[in-house]
């Protein structure tokens, strides 16, 4: 398995504890939740359930019941489950004649199974606080991707359920340094120039990237699992919203708003042009997104709330949305067709600034700053008519700002007289505009480096290139 050291070697203690331990696994959809726990136990799990989706109650409990007599045969014969309390007593029956160390139970997909008054959650409390949490043997691992609904219903449950979740693992998406060792597994010969195409188009979502051909290169492969009518991930968006959300229109509408803007939104702009109300259920709609992965939210560098900027962070769905949805499905080779297009160059610059986002540890580190206390934000200024972006502020307690460029291209990026001159005022504005007196370095993120000139030597005071992206996270 690459990657997820941290969550085996939790998972490898839980099992060696001697106490019962209730486990929330969640992270975004094909992220490898289930992988994970299947992998690190194998032939271990003595029961596992997975839910399914948009049924109701008796379909959820007839699911439970084939299950429970398949991985308990010698059960055979006794009164299914009518309910969720009827249910987890007949689970308690099969753990109970086993004649082994841990009892592992593994449920999957598990707000699925919480059917709209199915009484599941308050058969759950009773099976752990009367059965599970009284002994030393029982590890019940609980999985799901609605991330939101494992947050309010379990590790934040105000009632039987208060703090009995013993471990959490919020799973996230490889790291590109894990792809890079993903794909050499799979003995594929990627550069990293096209693995970091590959990760703009696909982000770091395990599912995705094992479908991923060795013998195609990068654009052969997006075009092929994007663009074909049989392409894998070809209808990938319409079910990635839906089943996870309960009325996933809003969270869509909140989706495809944020692709239209590169440099990310306002609050009060975003639910405007989402067409949404600015009340509590909206509030709602962009945390659930946030806490599984789909947005992220930048505090501004005034630290102030109502100029918190949310920013689209999934790689797939910006590109669905900007390339996918209106792409002629008669083309096969759409992608390839355009790729040195207008639109696709200006994809590519954003797309490359969220993968600089979502590296900041590796930024960091390759910056010699990651001991130092900092608040990482990105910035839009406006003064008298002036206006200026900034892809990424660094703000140190050292007393420095990390001003932060960051250019896609395909080779060497050159600093010319008059993109120094907008540098300059960029930065002259911002000191304007914030009042700082903290000292102001220019930090370059290109994809090849810089041109060594006179323009790029006058200003600039680091340069990183994209192997640091590829650093490991300490």
């Amino acid at each position: 398995m690459v990657g997820r050291s941290v969550e085996i070697a939790l998972l490898n203690r839980i099992e060696t504890n001697e106490a019962s331990a209730f486990v929330a696994v969640y992270g975004r959809r094909r992220v490898g939740k289930t992988y994970l726990i299947r992998t690190v136990f194998e032939n271990k799990l003595n029961f596992q359930l997975t839910g399914i989706a948009n049924v109701d109650r008796i379909q959820q409990l007839a699911n439970f019941n084939a299950a429970y007599f398949r991985q308990f045969p010698n059960m055979e014969g006794k009164v299914t489950a009518k309910t969720w309390f009827d249910a987890f007593q007949l689970l308690i029956d099969g753990l109970e004649a086993l004649n082994c160390g841990k009892k592992i139970i593994f449920l999957d997909e598990l707000p699925w199974l919480d059917a709209p008054q199915s009484g599941f959650i308050s058969a759950l409390e009773h099976f752990w606080n009367s059965w599970a949490s009284a002994r030393k043997d029982v590890i019940l691992i609980v999985c799901g991707s609605a991330a939101s609904w494992i947050t309010h219903n379990l590790i934040n449950n105000r009632g039987g359920l208060h703090n009995r979740v013993t471990h959490q693992i919020k799973l996230e998406p490889f790291t590109l340094g894990e792809c890079e060792i993903f794909f050499k597994q799979k003995s594929a010969v990627f550069d990293r120039y096209q693995l970091i195409q590959l990760y703009m188009a696909l982000g770091g979502i395990p599912f995705y990237l094992d479908r991923v051909e060795s013998n195609k290169s990068a654009t052969q492969n997006i075009n092929d699992l994007c663009f074909k009518t049989t392409g894998a991930l070809r209808n990938e968006f319409d079910n990635l919203y839906t089943s996870l959300f309960k009325k996933a229109e809003k969270h869509v509408a909140i989706i495809e708003t944020l692709a239209q803007k590169s440099k990310g939104m306002k609050r009060a702009e975003l639910l405007n042009m989402a067409k949404l109300p600015t009340g509590g259920s909206s509030t709602k709609i962009l945390k659930e997104l946030e806490e599984s992965g789909f947005i992220r939210k930048y505090q501004s560098f005034e630290k102030r709330e109502k100029s918190t900027i949310y920013h689209l962070s999934d790689f797939y769905s910006l590109f669905y949305l900007r390339f996918m949805k209106k792409s002629n499905l008669s083309d096969k080779n759409s992608w390839i067709n355009r790729i040195d297009s207008p639109e696709i160059r200006a994809w590519s610059g954003y797309a490359y600034e969220m993968v600089c986002l979502s590296h900041l540890d590796q930024i960091k580190q390759a910056l010699g700053i990651q001991g130092v206390l900092t608040n990482s934000s990105v910035w839009h200024g406006n003064d008298s008519g002036r206006k200026a972006q900034i892809d990424l502020l660094i703000d140190r307690r050292d007393h420095v700002i990390n001003l932060c460029e960051i250019k896609f291209s395909n080779d060497v990026f050159t600093i010319d007289k008059s993109y120094s001159m907008a540098l300059r005022e960029k930065m002259e504005l911002f000191r304007s505009i914030s009042h700082t007196k903290k000292s102001i370095f220019l930090t370059m993120i290109t994809t090849f480096g810089l041109t060594q000139n006179e323009y790029a030597a006058s200003i600039v005071q680091n340069q990183l290139t994209m192997d640091v992206l590829f650093l490991p996270a300490l």
